[in-house]
């Protein structure tokens, strides 16, 4: 069973386990440099609008985690959305699961629609986002990564 909630600081160093194995593995994130649970926290206070939310299982163990803030370029109306699942537990409802809450608290919240930048080359994360209703507006082409890759990403809008 999965449980969804809002997060808390208190699992920062959780989600910040499950990114970094994401990110060492690669081509799923265009985060390219490994995390701390201090980082996650100073991005989940970073901006009052921004909400945050854990799946996990019945024993507590951090299975994905979501998040949406307000988009820096595109106004406050414009969430931008992140979504990481662990490692080889993908496909079991969890970025279902997340996606609900975030959105239900996201319309909440007042914004009118949400933003998903994905790499062009995370076929499951293309797919994720385009079973969630997402639908594709635009593309960036040459998007140099901090670790110096160049990568196009796909943007893909989700309306209220």
């Amino acid at each position: 069973m999965i449980h969804v909630r809002r997060a808390g600081t208190a699992d920062a160093g959780a989600m910040a386990e499950l990114l970094n194995e994401i990110i060492a593995i690669g081509g799923m994130t265009a985060i390219t440099e490994p995390v701390d649970g201090a980082t996650l926290t100073e991005w989940m206070r970073s901006d009052e609008r921004s909400i945050w939310h854990v799946a996990e299982d019945e024993g507590g163990e951090v299975l994905g985690f979501q998040w949406v803030d307000p988009h820096p370029k595109m106004g406050p109306e414009v969430a931008q959305i992140a979504t990481f699942a662990r490692v080889g537990r993908t496909g079991l409802g969890i970025g279902s699961k997340l996606f609900e809450a975030t959105k239900a608290a996201a319309k909440q919240a007042g914004y009118g629609w949400i933003n998903a930048e994905i790499r062009a080359d995370n076929p499951s994360g293309l797919t994720y986002y385009q079973s969630r209703g997402f639908e594709d507006y635009g593309r960036i082409e040459g998007y140099r990564m901090g670790n110096g890759q160049v990568v196009d990403k796909v943007l893909k809008r989700y309306d209220f």
